[in-house]
């Protein structure tokens, strides 16, 4: 075990663990949407960002070390994270209401803990086509935050080939799907990819989210209270 500094607390973890996990571990919650427990990090979504040893960096590209002081909610950074969520919901075309994953969504439970109420930048509403090619999954590209989880973590269980894709660069950029891969995925990984998805852009078809929307998890229970409860209960 390792000693550091958070928000001007002394905290544990154990050496090498990863910032995002040591500080939930410890009853501070550090948003994320690309970033998966057990995974190799992508660092794309930045929403994680903090302050290391008075560096702003992503959160979950840092292996703790002894002595590191890590600043969570100083008011610039978080300011920081605000901005980059409100720039994702003004990036696309989130029309949570009508989404079938309105109360399960990532990026609706990270624009809660924000604080996000309305983005600071103008919506572009982008023209983005779906693609239902596939035989068991469709994508509604409306909702993509590029987020890379779906390319990095789902592949074909032979071959080892992407499944997914990003094609194009900057306002051209749109989520691919290989549809001959696509159609040999087995219903279990099928239900890997949509529930991969921190948004609602990987549906399968037939099926959406069967689980009616009713009581909604991220309102019920914000993710800082799951770190503390989580915490306690040790």
């Amino acid at each position: 075990m390792i000693k550091l500094v958070i928000d001007g607390k002394p905290v544990e973890a154990e050496e090498g663990a990863n910032l995002v996990e040591a500080a939930g571990e410890n009853g501070v919650y550090i948003p994320t949407l690309c970033y998966l427990k057990g995974e190799p990090c992508i660092g794309t979504c930045r929403v994680c960002s903090v302050r290391v040893n008075g560096n702003v960096t992503a959160a979950c590209s840092v292996t703790v070390d002894d002595g590191m002081e890590v600043d969570v909610d100083e008011p610039e950074v978080a300011d920081m994270r605000r901005a980059l969520v409100e720039a994702l919901f003004a990036e696309g075309n989130h029309n949570c209401p009508s989404c079938e994953k309105s109360g399960r969504c990532e990026l609706q439970a990270v624009g809660y803990e924000t604080g996000m109420v309305v983005s600071r930048f103008p919506y572009r509403y982008p023209p983005r086509d779906r693609d239902v090619g596939a035989r068991h999954l469709w994508l509604e590209r409306d909702r993509c935050i590029f987020c890379q989880r779906c390319v990095e973590h789902i592949r074909d269980r032979t071959s080892g080939h992407k499944i997914f894709s990003i094609n194009g660069r900057g306002s051209r950029a749109r989520i691919e799907i290989d549809v001959e891969l696509a159609d040999q995925m087995p219903p279990e990984q099928v239900r890997e990819a949509m529930d991969i998805c921190p948004v609602g852009c990987i549906l399968e078809k037939r099926v959406g989210f069967d689980v009616p929307m009713g009581q909604r998890k991220f309102e019920v229970q914000t993710h800082r209270e799951r770190a503390t409860e989580g915490t306690s209960n040790e």
